[in-house]
């Protein structure tokens, strides 16, 4: 363990993990998504793909649960129920393409997806028509495969809430339950697939404080008045982290 832990203490750019890890907190604490946007850019570029996700999920896990309580309320539940069943389905199919990706395409992969979501966003785009109780699952499913890929389930999630007309605190109580109960479902897929690692471990429960101090600031920040500047700010620290993590710079 000692040895394990002087690894994780010698990793380079474990400085920016941290910083990421306190941005993506609190990004998803006043926004309710944005962690993994936020993070897994800087993580891409020290980590490999498998301990990127494995640090991210363990900090993810711990990072959310000061406002987990006091948002359980707002939850559309079936909603957050049927994305799950159809998570659940498609992960482990995603997590098997992971296995046969390289680093260079998994950031390349992670950082576009970062950007093309954050483009949907800031131009507004919306799905018009009618939310099928069939399309929430076929959108869980969409999320299983590239969060298990990607690292990234959120995505798709987002774009189903900018469909639907509710109101941003149930948006996001129920965005906020599926990411935390993804990680539960990835932590066991990942051991499923053999794939645990010590040292990312230890990385992701390391800076679980770090993300925790974000989310609690970001839900002490949130105001359902301040939406669209909230907003804004998630965007940019998007922004900035899919460029940052383009294998472009090196």
């Amino acid at each position: 363990m000692p040895d394990i832990i002087a690894g994780v203490l010698a990793t380079e750019g474990l400085g920016w993990i941290v910083f990421a890890a306190f941005l993506g907190g609190l990004v998803r604490g006043f926004a309710g998504f944005g962690t993994a946007l936020v993070f897994l850019p800087f993580a891409a570029q020290v980590l490999t793909p498998f301990q990127s996700i494995l640090a991210l999920t363990f900090m993810d896990l711990i990072g959310p649960l000061p406002i987990l309580r006091k948002a359980w309320p707002k939850v559309e539940q079936g909603d957050l129920w049927r994305l799950l069943l159809g998570t659940a389905v498609m992960l482990p199919v995603g997590l098997g393409v992971l296995t046969l990706v390289a680093p260079e395409v998994f950031r390349y992969a992670v950082s576009v997806l970062a950007l093309g979501m954050l483009a949907v966003l800031a131009g507004g785009l919306r799905y018009p028509g009618a939310v099928t109780r069939r399309m929430v699952l076929g959108i869980g499913g969409a999320a299983g495969f590239l969060g298990g890929v990607a690292g990234l389930p959120g995505p798709p999630v987002i774009l189903f809430y900018m469909a639907r007309p509710l109101e941003a605190a149930v948006i996001r109580a129920t965005t906020l339950y599926f990411l935390f109960a993804f990680d539960v479902m990835i932590i066991l897929g990942m051991g499923l697939f053999g794939r645990w690692e010590s040292g990312a471990t230890l990385i992701g429960l390391g800076i679980a404080l770090p993300c925790m101090a974000g989310n609690w600031l970001g839900g002490w920040m949130f105001r359902p008045a301040l939406e669209k500047p909230y907003r804004a700010v998630a965007y940019t620290l998007i922004g900035l982290s899919a460029l940052s993590g383009l294998p472009l710079w090196g």
